[in-house]
């Protein structure tokens, strides 16, 4: 497991991961995201989540979040709602006490 990153997201998305080396796991809808979600979450300690799949997935990433591995991070695809950035800003301040990313 150690090392290993995937990416869960549209085509588009995972097509720039790919690229850089990262194991990419395209989805076209919420359902096929939650389910490679939980397949991928056991082989990859990090896995990035487009942001459109982020937040409708919300109560999953929840759990992830209770154990230390994996961890799954949203990422922005252009077609931003914000919730990428209000995630990574909580999880900042959980771990740390203080915002030092975006200082809003």
């Amino acid at each position: 497991m150690q090392g290993k990153m995937a990416v869960v997201g549209s085509a588009e998305t995972v097509t720039v991961f790919r690229a850089a080396g990262v194991d990419a796991f395209p989805v076209g809808d919420e359902k096929s995201a939650r389910e490679t979600l939980r397949r991928v979450a056991r082989d990859y300690p990090v896995v990035f989540l487009s942001e459109e799949y982020a937040e409708p997935l919300k109560d999953l990433l929840r759990r992830f979040d209770e154990e230390a591995y994996p961890v799954v991070l949203p990422i922005p695809t252009g077609k931003e709602r914000g919730y990428g950035e209000k995630f990574l800003k909580s999880t900042m301040e959980r771990a740390l006490g203080v915002d030092i990313l975006f200082r809003k």
